[in-house]
């Protein structure tokens, strides 16, 4: 039901409203004797939450929504709305209280909200949070420093320094409209060591310095990758020791490793052109580059030695990455082998990372990796923190498997294999993180994985191919499931 509003002319005809129409408790009547509604079912302070903005529009014309409020456009944790209008006064309804403060009225470019209700224009927002607050957290009429900070960081990252330039202009002729010259001077600095032009000493949340320091990242995915971490934490999990410890198992098991690794990415051969490729290093005859694909994936998880180098600095995992990724696609020239992309990409409707965001974000994602200590944590949280990003243009999903499993081989744990058969529950698992945050469902999914991949021998390759037949591996998940025998 809608709150219905009268003025104070209306208010004396009140005993003509219908019965279904009911004053707000006397604590609102002795307040505010304006606001009536015909809703008997909700609470004063629900009515009031839903309605505050349309009460404003109706009560207060040309008031503007003002400080922190025009850049939340709701109650503070503490049920306070900020207001700039003709005084100053405090106004306390159920759930609400109304800050109005005595200031300038709506200006060219202030957006008509809701009746007479405007908002602070964006520039104006941002000089108000500037001012200085005698009152502090949900309370207060302005924002945190770090906060303020996060929002021109997401600013220049989705319009760019040229966009935030102009905002800067913009702010700079509001204020003199305003007499905000000294906030105008503090967003000036923040602006300026945002974009690297002055120091950025005064700079206090982790993204805008990041920002300054040429390292932006992308906030949304680092939540996530804190999501998988906090859940890596708070679980134990179970080592699982490497029974292919030849020199011949481990290139056999790589083999298969290679082989479903670029099955999952549309690269389709039969089995025994496969072995044929490797047993060769000769590509097929018209598949120059799929055959290099596989080529390049089975060079480096059948390499020991290269698979047993896992970062121990950010520097060194973006210097993996790109070499690794130089070694997967060098036949691919247009896809750029070793280089971070230069254009974004997508899978369906899901949005990678931003290409300006890479660096920073792997950077900032590497600080939850190096925390954690547990082989298989930390083998989940790097596939899922490279497959999220997807750094590259191309062959982002077999890079992210192998350095993955080069966590395994380094502390001798077994490697994942992620047959063919269980592609689906592995990608739903990947997009079930990414789009719910949900952790289990991504962490148990690779427990079964390696559950399923301890039990497979490599001595001999005959023998190893017979065993993932009845596991039903090579099959397509809508024909049959994984088995684990």
């Amino acid at each position: 039901m809608l709150v219905s509003f009268f003025t104070a002319k209306k208010k004396k005809n009140a005993n003509l409203l219908s019965s279904r129409q009911y004053i707000y408790r006397q604590a609102i009547v002795n307040q505010c004797t304006r606001i009536y509604t015909s809703n008997f079912t909700d609470q004063p302070k629900e009515i009031i939450s839903r309605n505050i903005f349309t009460i404003l529009g109706t009560l207060y014309p040309n008031a503007v929504l003002s400080h922190r409020s025009a850049l939340e456009f709701k109650p503070t944790a503490q049920g306070h709305v900020f207001v700039t209008y003709t005084y100053t006064k405090k106004i306390k309804l159920p759930g609400i209280t109304i800050r109005f403060m005595e200031g300038n009225s709506p200006i060219e470019g202030d957006n008509l909200f809701t009746g007479e209700l405007f908002v602070s224009q964006q520039e104006r927002a941002f000089l108000e949070n500037l001012q200085v607050s005698r009152q502090l957290g949900a309370t207060s009429k302005t924002l945190t420093l770090p906060e303020i900070e996060a929002k021109l960081e997401q600013m220049v990252r989705v319009k760019g320094e040229d966009g935030l330039n102009k905002f800067r202009d913009n702010a700079r002729i509001i204020s003199e409209k305003l007499g905000m010259q000294s906030e105008f001077i503090k967003l000036n600095k923040l602006i300026s060591a945002l974009l690297s032009t002055k120091p950025s000493k005064i700079l206090t949340s982790s993204i805008a310095k990041a920002r300054a320091f040429g390292n932006p990242y992308d906030p949304a995915r680092i939540e996530l990758f804190e999501i998988l971490f906090q859940y890596l934490k708070q679980n134990e999990f179970e080592n699982t020791p490497e029974i292919n410890t030849s020199k011949i198992s481990f290139k056999n098991f790589a083999f298969f490793e290679a082989y479903f690794s670029n099955y999952i990415e549309g690269t389709i051969f039969e089995l025994e052109e496969a072995k044929n490729i490797i047993k060769t290093q000769m590509p097929i005859a018209n598949r120059d580059e799929d055959s290099h694909d596989v080529l390049g994936t089975y060079r480096i998880v059948s390499n020991l030695k290269e698979m047993k180098q896992t970062p121990s600095t950010s520097e060194e995992l973006l210097k993996i990455l790109q070499y690794r990724h130089y070694i997967l696609l060098e036949a691919r020239k247009s896809k750029q082998p070793g280089q971070f992309k230069d254009k974004n990409n997508r899978a369906g409707d899901t949005y990678f990372v931003d290409f300006n965001l890479v660096r920073g974000t792997l950077i900032k994602g590497f600080e939850y990796y190096r925390a954690l200590s547990n082989p298989f944590a930390k083998a989940a949280f790097i596939m899922f923190m490279v497959s999220e990003i997807h750094p590259f243009l191309d062959g982002n999903g077999r890079i992210a498997r192998i350095m993955m499993n080069a966590e395994f081989v380094k502390e001798n744990q077994t490697k994942i294999i992620i047959p063919t058969v269980y592609r689906d529950d592995y990608l739903g698992a990947l997009r079930r993180l990414t789009r719910q945050k949900d952790a289990a469902v991504y962490v148990k999914m690779l427990q079964r994985a390696q559950k399923f991949s301890a039990t497979i021998k490599a001595t001999d390759m005959n023998e190893t191919e017979k065993h993932l037949e009845a596991c039903n591996a090579f099959k397509e998940h809508d024909r049959a499931i994984l088995k684990i025998i």
